[in-house]
């Protein structure tokens, strides 16, 4: 029996790795489960053929580095190989490595019920991405039945453990009340941690709690700058909706100068990464700007070397 064999308890799955990234959000969002599949430790890996010489065995540490680096050159199939031992011996990343490999089917065939199975024993060794993963696939009733309360707890599992993309999650769930209730206090205290640990989307989102919360008179420590920094962050990141913000910022003069070529310059780049938010600014920015402050939003928004504000980035 092959390792391939082992891995999937009858027949050849695939798969998608998660070392110390998260699955894709096409992976996340397509699981199915089949309590009849076999569960990932009915099958014992078949030993090793004796070698003529022995020598000592590489640590799981370096056996799971040398995984990564066989999946991130494409190589799945060397990975899956390397993972599969240590999963069964209870390693807690290498068996969310294996869940996520099946659900987009690198290295083996697309198998919705396995990619289940070891998510849910990646969950249970503790691994704060495997937990992560498995409250998307609760959250969206794939993989099992949808459970809200399930998903939220292992979304706090993985953010006490420090997985930002966890916590960026968490927040909004918590902000926007897809799990009821909303708790907007609770919200802004992972959109805090996430957005510390470089996530853009949470830098536009605890911009916004700033915000409103201002509007709200519920803000006292903060004025509308640091909102508006915390927008900047997000759009020089690359987040669409941190640029719609920004550029709304700039039309109206919220916390940042009124600049309309800046406006118009983010506003674009919003509209090009799809926020439907910059939808709600654009003509009424538009209608403002004369022929030459037009092309020279345009400029800015497709120049590579300059924010949409015309400063220098680093190099």
């Amino acid at each position: 029996m092959t390792w391939l064999d082992r891995l999937t308890g009858k027949a050849t799955e695939d798969a998608e790795i998660a070392e110390d990234r998260s699955m894709s959000t096409a992976a996340a969002e397509t699981l199915t489960h089949d309590d009849t599949v076999p569960t990932p430790e009915q099958a014992a890996p078949a030993s090793p053929a004796p070698e003529a010489e022995t020598s000592a065995p590489e640590s799981p540490e370096a056996q799971m580095q040398t995984a990564l680096e066989a999946a991130q050159r494409g190589d799945y199939e060397a990975a899956l190989a390397i993972w599969e031992p240590l999963a069964r011996e209870g390693n807690g990343r290498a068996q969310n490595n294996i869940g996520a490999c099946f659900i987009d089917g690198l290295g083996v065939d697309p198998n919705l019920e396995l990619a289940r199975e070891w998510l849910e024993l990646a969950a249970e060794a503790g691994d704060p991405v495997g937990r992560r993963n498995l409250a998307t696939l609760c959250l969206k009733g794939e993989g099992g039945p949808r459970d809200l309360e399930r998903a939220l707890e292992l979304y706090r599992l993985a953010a006490t453990d420090g997985d930002a993309p966890a916590q960026d999650r968490l927040s909004r769930l918590l902000f926007e009340g897809e799990v009821p209730p909303a708790d907007p206090q609770e919200a802004r205290r992972w959109a805090q941690a996430a957005a510390d640990q470089g996530v853009a989307s949470a830098m536009t989102r605890l911009g916004l709690m700033i915000h409103l919360a201002i509007v709200d008179g519920q803000e006292t420590e903060h004025d509308e700058s640091v909102a508006a920094q915390w927008w900047r962050r997000a759009a020089e990141a690359g987040d669409a909706d941190g640029q719609a913000l920004l550029g709304a910022a700039h039309h109206l003069g919220v916390g940042v100068p009124r600049d309309r070529v800046a406006a118009m310059a983010w506003l674009l780049r919003a509209r090009t990464g799809g926020s439907p938010l910059a939808d709600r600014f654009f003509d009424a920015v538009h209608a403002t700007l004369s022929p030459e402050e037009e092309a020279a939003a345009e400029r800015r928004a497709t120049s590579s070397n300059e924010a949409a504000t015309g400063e220098a980035q680093p190099a």
